[in-house]
Order: C-alpha cells, then structure tokens, then sequence
C-alpha cells in the first residue's frame, strides 16, 4: 500500500486528484498538519526531501518515495482499477490526464482567475480563454454521450483528473445555461460528485448558479488597493497585465504576458548611500537567528540616510482565504522587484479564513515615502496605510523585534500565521 504523507495547502485542486484516488484505492493517505505554504515548503528539512519545494509533494510512509508533480502522485496511490487494467485503458487514462493539463487548465485558469480578483481582467483574454474552454468541453461532451466515465465502464484516474480539473470552472462560470448545452457533461461531472469517495474529500460542491459578474473592486482591492477602476487601473494596465501559473501553490505565481515597461533609473541612486550596508544586511539575516540578527540590525541601521515605516492593508474586511492574502504579499513583492536593492521588508498575516490582517515593518534608503518615486513602485502601496516610524522609540524596537521574528499578534489579538521577507 502507499500509505504515506501530503503536503498541501486547503482546497489545492491539484491536492484532490490523490486524496480522491486515495480514498478509492483505501491508501491511508493524510494531509501533512500545521503545513504552512511559503514556510514549511521553504524549509531546509522540506527542501533536502523536495529540492523545487512545490506542493502538493508525497512521502511515502518508510520515506523511501518522494513524489511532487500532481499527476504523478495520484497515479502512485491508485489501485490497478483507477490506472487501467491493460495497455489499451492505461494509454486513454493518460491521455485524458495530459488534456486536462493542456487543454482545460490554462484555459479555466484564464477564464476563472479574473472573476476571483486573482488576475487582472482583459475582456479579450477571457473571452479567448471562455472560447477555449466551451470548444474544449464540447469534446468531451460528444465523447461522454455514450459513456458514463472517461475510459471503461468504471471510475479510473482519468475521470478524477479531469473533475478535479474542472472544479473552478463548474464553480464560478458555467452557469446553468452554458451546462444546459453539455448536458453529457453536466451528468458526468454530478456522477463523479456525488461519489461517496469524492464528497469524503471536496465536500458539497455548490455550482455556478449566474453568469459571472466582473467586479473590479476585487483584483484592485487584492492586488493594488483601488476602490475605483479610473485612470490608475488604466495606467497599471498599460504597465502589463499579470498572467497566473495555472495553479493554486496556494494561488499562481504572476508572469507578465504583455510587453513589460521599459527600464527606468533607480530613484535610490540618487541618495546618500550612508554607512547601512543593505546586503550585508539581509545576508546576516538570512543566515544567522532572530537573537543576532535583530541586535545586528540595530548596530548598523543608519538613521540619517534610512528610514522604517510599518505598513498596515486597509481593507483586512476583504481578505477571505489564507492563500490568498498570501498571493496577495507575493504579488506586491514581485511588482516592486526593482526596489530590492535598497529596500527590505517583512510582512506578516495575523489570523485565519475569513478573520486576518496584512501588515509589515518596511526599510529603506531615504527618509520619505518610497513609492511615489517610481512609476514601477505605484501598484499596490495605495492599498496600504504608511507610518514612518521613529528609530529611537521602544515602540519601533518592539515592532522591528516582532516583525522580524515573526512573533506577536495584530491590534486586535490576531496571532501570527505566516509571514514573507522582502529582500
């Protein structure tokens, strides 16, 4: 039996595929607890087992099996029924597998993620991907008209695959109308649903029930702070729109996949460069504890030419799931990839699902607000209030101490839940 460990985030889908394979093969397959993504996954002791420290990853129980790719690990923990008795079935169940990835995903990704705020919307991106993934349904509709599942008469890895594939889509934009044309999918998808082995893992699925409505409030919201579209949305758009890996590690990494804007001069280099070595810094930081690394700050932090500010998001009423919040940090940290240079940060999310808050204790060269001075920089600092905080004060000491060592609680109680470096 392959009855080992899981590490993963809440509600991966890519995670499903062996939890659900698991359950139909009776694997005593469990969820890796307290795991925490860009923490645990960055680990040294998960980074010696999975050097790439993506998620979802399988060990086996004896450790001797060390799996990453989705795909691969639901294949492991599935019995012969699920992989295909033959040569013949094991080839179809591969192959609805790798069309799930190449056909379904990129294109349910790119229709999904701009109605979650996950990607910014461009009307002809998503009405490409929604072109792409109806033409894409629609094979597989005139392939289930006959059928009840994918490959032979019963339930195998391609059926869980594909429906793990699809979650989002039947989730947040097939409404009713559109699942009324498939109908051999629609029967399909509520077969598989409502599997006893399926339930165990996704719970009660509930549907898209409406067309989806573009609401831009929650990518400016998630991602730059804007209550109101306007000029700044337009100007971040004409700055190049950022693409989600399709996945959720917990949401996707951001790639531009429109023209970048061209390089502009470091508005740092015109300052004082001061006796605070920036890199020598953050290579103390990296490699050395809290206990040294804060005092360490503190004998060589240059008050005259740098300045600590702590940021705090201004709509925590809006963060839901952990992730992304998480996505949230990540995404800002790559738009301002230009300011690492002079600039470190640690940012924290205090709380749980649906109850939590973003805030983080920011240095830099210079004694003013940072952000204004780059076009590059302008993105997401709108969605955050900005205290300079004053370097002798016990306060900053304490907030610095906390921040760094990723301690204590928010305002309101909050206790720590992960937190990300900006260096």
């Amino acid at each position: 039996m392959a009855a080992g460990v899981l590490y993963t985030y809440p509600e991966n889908f890519r995670a499903y595929k062996a939890l659900i394979a698991a359950q139909f093969s009776g694997v005593d397959l469990k969820v890796a607890p307290n795991f925490v993504f860009g923490e645990t996954n960055k680990s040294k002791e998960f980074l010696k087992k999975f050097p790439a420290g993506k998620v979802p990853a399988y060990e086996s129980k004896d450790g001797k099996v060390l799996l990453t790719e989705s795909n691969a690990i639901a294949y492991y923990v599935s019995n012969d029924e699920l992989r295909g008795k033959d040569a013949t079935s094991q080839s179809q169940i591969i192959q609805w597998m790798s069309w799930a990835d190449s056909e379904v995903l990129p294109a349910s990704s790119a229709w999904v993620f701009p109605y979650l705020g996950i990607m910014q919307y461009n009307k002809q991106n998503v009405e490409r991907a929604r072109t792409d993934l109806l033409a894409a349904l629609e094979v597989l509709d005139s392939h289930l008209l006959s059928k009840t599942f994918l490959v032979g008469e019963r339930i195998s890895l391609a059926d869980i695959v594909v429906f793990s594939t699809l979650l989002h889509a039947f989730q947040y934009v097939l409404d009713p109308e559109k699942r009324k044309s498939l109908v051999n999918v629609q029967r399909w998808f509520n077969t598989i649903a409502h599997q006893k082995q399926v339930s165990a893992v996704v719970g009660e699925l509930v549907q898209c029930a409406a067309p989806p409505q573009y609401d831009p409030k929650k990518y400016q919201e998630l991602h730059q702070g804007k209550k109101e579209g306007g000029k700044k949305e337009k100007k971040a758009q004409e700055k190049g729109e950022k693409k989600e890996a399709p996945a959720r590690e917990p949401e996707p990494a951001e790639d531009d996949f429109e023209e970048k804007p061209k390089e502009s001069k470091d508005p740092f280099d015109s300052m004082p460069k001061g006796t605070f070595n920036m890199d020598d810094f953050k290579r103390f930081y990296s490699n050395e504890d809290e206990a040294k690394s804060i005092p360490y700050f503190w004998e060589k932090f240059d008050p005259e030419n740098y300045s600590i500010w702590f940021a705090e998001y201004k709509y925590p009423e809006d963060l839901s799931k952990v992730f992304m919040s998480c996505n949230l940090i990540t995404g800002m940290f790559q738009r301002l990839d230009k300011m690492r240079k002079q600039a470190f940060a640690s940012v924290c999310l205090f709380g749980a699902d649906n109850d939590s808050s973003i805030s983080g204790v920011w240095v830099w060269r210079g004694q003013d607000l940072a952000f204004p001075l780059s076009p590059d920089w302008q993105i997401d600092y709108e969605s955050y209030d900005w205290k300079k905080l004053d370097p002798s004060s016990e306060e900053t000491k304490k907030l610095v101490h906390d921040y760094f060592s990723w301690t204590g609680e928010d305002k309101k109680g909050r206790k720590f839940n992960q937190g990300k470096i900006f260096k």
